[in-house]
């Protein structure tokens, strides 16, 4: 909204201060309405809304601070100034104590006057702006669920529910694909620091010379390449949540410096000497074993038993197998209005395959194939052979199906040949960490899994 949009309340038994106050703020290009006494400013209050009032202390009647009471009453947001010449500490305070914007003492100043008008109208529509996006967050936030309705997903909410209210550090456990940052956004948001950012770290899928900087920034020359001072995550999620997904995956170095700062909650920035102070929670998540990385010396004990206050686990999807029709109509709806295309349901055949199969990939896996059946499908309806699944023998995609199988088996061997040690296994397989940490998502590989083969 622009100034000469906003519109003034203006109360004051003398003319000659209605006529020089209504002048000057309409040459500052706002609309103005001036009231004679205290019976006249509510009924023009009641009539339409006001950006700001003034009202005058001393006026028969209704004086101005039960005015500015009813005022407050009928519009409880409503920035009022008041205006005296009796400049007594004892009317201030009680204007200011009833919720009075501020006050001023005749003879008014005009470039005082408009600054204050200035400062109360951005204060009203800042306060406006906060309450739309408070209510935009709030509406996303019960919009984006976590879908199911399973005793396993139950649980879950459950134990979302008795953690939101607190400060504590979360573990979230669970196969690659189930969820667990969804969890994670859903403590946040059912939380008190909502309405502050949530700022995740992939710790896996972050080259080990970068995630230092990464999560605590770095000072300008720090290094080759580092031309500007840059915050870190850590440092971004302050006064909210930093989210550290597959925390197993931090190298034993970094393991100590973490548990520092999530215990003293500062820090500093790589190549600098100042201490940053953050306030933020923690929630953590992993599909590896912790507590066998302990016993194997891969995580430090002391940083286990920090980021291992609550734990909650996401179930996979082969043991809440009645939440796939609804995950899956959850995703029809996403893609359908994502994509434009006028598949709006699942025949009862595609369903029950949907059912059936066993998700390695869990939820994941789940919303790639219902994705890819709306790219193949044709409208109204996916049908099983638009799902990616169980393909045959002399099926086009049997021979590309196996082939993925064979890369899949491969990079498994490989992980359980180096227990897990991505660094070890990128190397072996000739790629990168990220490529690596790239295919167990997209193979739903697991660790406890893979070595249950043995």
């Amino acid at each position: 909204m622009k100034r000469e949009q906003a519109s003034i309340l203006i109360a004051d038994d003398e003319f000659s201060v209605r006529d020089s106050l209504s002048a000057w703020l309409r040459k500052d290009g706002y609309e103005v309405v001036a009231a004679e006494d205290g019976p006249a400013a509510l009924r023009f209050a009641t009539d339409r809304p006001f950006d700001a009032a003034i009202i005058d202390i001393k006026m028969p009647g209704m004086d101005g601070l039960e005015l500015q009471g009813r005022l407050r009453n009928h519009d409880p947001d409503l920035p009022i100034i008041v205006i005296t010449a009796y400049a007594s500490v004892d009317t201030a305070v009680r204007a200011l104590k009833q919720g009075a914007f501020d006050y001023v003492t005749k003879p008014v100043d005009p470039d005082e006057l408009s600054h204050l008008v200035g400062r109360a109208i951005e204060q009203r529509r800042l306060k406006q702006e906060n309450d739309q996006l408070r209510q935009t967050i709030d509406d996303m936030v019960s919009n984006d669920t976590i879908v199911g309705e399973s005793p396993a997903i139950r649980k879950v909410m459950e134990l979302i529910g008795h953690v939101a209210g607190t400060d504590a550090t979360v573990l979230i456990t669970g196969e690659s694909g189930t969820g667990k940052e969804l969890i994670a956004r859903a403590i946040h948001a059912n939380s008190g620091r909502r309405y502050q950012p949530i700022i995740a770290v992939n710790c896996g899928a972050v080259a080990e010379n970068l995630l230092e900087s990464e999560l605590f920034g770095h000072e300008k020359g720090a290094f080759t390449g580092a031309d500007h001072r840059r915050k870190g995550k850590i440092e971004m999620a302050d006064g909210g949540t930093l989210f550290l997904d597959e925390i197993g995956e931090i190298p034993q170095r970094m393991q100590v410096e973490l548990l520092r700062v999530l215990e003293e909650k500062s820090f500093t920035r790589v190549g600098g000497s100042e201490h940053v102070h953050a306030d933020f929670r923690v929630i953590c998540a992993t599909n590896e074993d912790l507590a066998k990385a302990v016993r194997d010396a891969r995580f430090r004990e002391d940083l286990y038993y920090r980021v291992n206050v609550f734990t909650i686990e996401a179930p996979p999807l082969r043991d809440r197998r009645s939440d796939i029709p609804l995950l899956a109509e959850h995703f029809l709806k996403r893609f359908e209005r994502q994509m434009d295309k006028k598949i709006t349901e699942i025949s009862p055949e595609a369903m029950e395959r949907l059912t059936a199969h066993d998700w390695p990939g869990n939820v994941r896996e789940l919303c790639n194939a219902i994705e890819r059946a709306m790219v193949v499908g044709k409208p109204p309806a996916i049908r099983p052979e638009d799902l990616p699944l169980h393909t045959h023998k002399g099926d086009p995609g049997a021979e590309s199906d196996a082939l993925m199988q064979v890369e899949r088996r491969h990079i498994a061997d490989v992980l359980d040949r180096t227990d897990w040690n991505i660094t070890q296994a990128a190397r072996i397989l000739q790629v990168d960490r990220v490529t690596v940490y790239n295919k167990i998502k997209k193979f739903g590989l697991d660790r406890a899994r893979t070595t249950d083969r043995r």
